[in-house]
């Protein structure tokens, strides 16, 4: 029997946000978002505060921090919002040009699952 996979989408440029990323921190977040597609929950996998259906995987490296942010909030797909080092150092918030970047690509992925835009 094989494994039914929900559709995987990249808003903007988060596939090369992604590639940019040291390997190992690659292979995480690659993981984390397979485990997405198949309806499961990655261990590190947080809801992202403010953002209803909103997931963050967070990964630390090298004493650097990484965080990759996807949404399973529509049924038919996993999309990938943005992957990024996070380089604040105030706290665990995620800074606000980050989360500015969030929510505009969570706007273009609601369009693409209504059917109302491209990715």
């Amino acid at each position: 029997m094989t494994e039914q996979l929900k559709d995987l989408y990249w808003i903007g440029s988060a596939r090369k946000e992604l590639g940019a990323l040291p390997d190992e921190v690659v292979d995480v977040f690659g993981y984390a978002l397979h485990l997405a597609q198949s309806g499961k929950k990655h261990n590190q996998a947080k809801p992202l505060k403010g953002l209803g259906g909103v997931l963050e995987v967070v990964e630390d490296f090298k004493s650097d921090t990484y965080r990759a942010v996807y949404t399973v909030k529509f049924s038919n797909a996993v999309y990938v919002l943005h992957c990024f080092q996070k380089k604040s150092k105030k706290g665990i918030e995620t800074p606000k040009p980050d989360m500015d970047i969030i929510r505009n690509r969570l706007k273009v992925a609601r369009d693409h699952a209504e059917g109302e835009g491209n990715v």
